[in-house]
C-alpha cells in the first residue's frame, strides 16, 4: 500500500505551487520545508531496507537504525545548500529549522495515518515531543555551523561532530519514549524543555550589550 507516497504528493504539490508563486525569500522557506518532507520519506525507505537487511525488529530499528538515518537525511539538504549556494551566515539557521519542521510534520502525518486519531491528547503529546525533538536536532546542526562559519574546513569537520551529537540526542529521545510510564513522559518533555531553554537563552544573549 502506497499511502505514504500518496500523502507526500498531496502535501508536496500545494507547497511546490506556493513556492513557485512566492517571492525569492519566501520561496526558499517553502522549498526547505519540502526538502524536510522529502528527507523524511527517503528516511523511511532507507531505515526499512537496513532493518530488513539486518533482521532487526521494530524496536531495535527504532533505537539503532532510525536516529542516524534520519539525522543524516536532514543534514544532507542542509550541506547541499551550504556547498552549492554558499548562503550568508544569517540565512543558515532558518534553512535548517524549516528542514527539521518539514521532516517532523510529515512524520507526524504518517504516524496519524498509521495509528488513527482516537486519542487527541496522545497525538498532542507525541506531536509536540517529536516536533520539538527534530527542531532541537536541527538547531544543534545550525547553531554549530554558525559557530564554525568563519573557516570552511571547520564547518566540514564540525558537521561530523554535530551530526553525532544530533544522533545521540535523537537516540536518547527514542529510548525514553519507547518505554512506559514516567520514562515516556520524561522522553516527550525532554525536547520540549530543551527547545524552550534554547529560545530563552538566545533571547537573553541577544539583549546583552555588544
Amino acid at each position: 500500500m502506497n499511502y505514504i507516497e500518496n500523502i507526500y504528493v498531496c502535501l508536496a504539490v500545494p507547497l511546490l505551487i506556493a513556492a513557485i508563486c512566492s517571492l525569492r525569500k519566501t520561496r526558499q522557506l517553502f522549498l526547505f520545508f519540502l526538502a524536510g518532507m522529502t528527507a523524511c520519506l527517503l528516511s523511511s525507505y532507507i531505515s526499512t531496507f537496513l532493518a530488513a537487511s539486518a533482521g532487526a525488529g521494530q524496536l531495535a530499528a527504532t533505537l539503532t537504525i532510525t536516529p542516524p538515518v534520519e539525522e543524516f537525511m536532514k543534514l544532507f539538504p542542509f550541506l547541499f545548500y551550504l556547498l552549492v549556494f554558499e548562503p550568508k551566515k544569517e540565512q543558515v539557521s532558518g534553512c535548517m529549522l524549516m528542514i527539521a519542521a518539514g521532516f517532523a510534520t510529515f512524520e507526524n502525518v504518517c504516524y496519524l495515518t498509521q495509528n488513527g486519531a482516537s486519542s487527541l491528547l496522545h497525538l498532542l503529546i507525541r506531536g509536540f515531543g517529536a516536533g520539538a525533538m527534530h527542531v532541537a536536532c536541527g538547531a544543534i546542526l545550525a547553531g554549530g555551523m554558525i559557530l564554525l562559519w568563519d573557516r570552511i574546513w571547520l564547518r566540514l569537520a564540525g558537521a561530523v561532530g554535530l551530526l553525532s551529537v544530533a544522533i545521540t540526542y535523537h537516540g536518547i529521545y527514542n529510548i525514553l519514549v519507547s518505554q512506559q510510564g514516567a520514562a515516556a513522559i520524561v522522553g516527550y518533555l525532554f525536547p520540549v524543555v530543551s527547545v524552550a531553554a534554547g529560545v530563552i537563552l538566545i533571547r537573553r544573549l541577544s539583549l546583552l550589550p555588544r
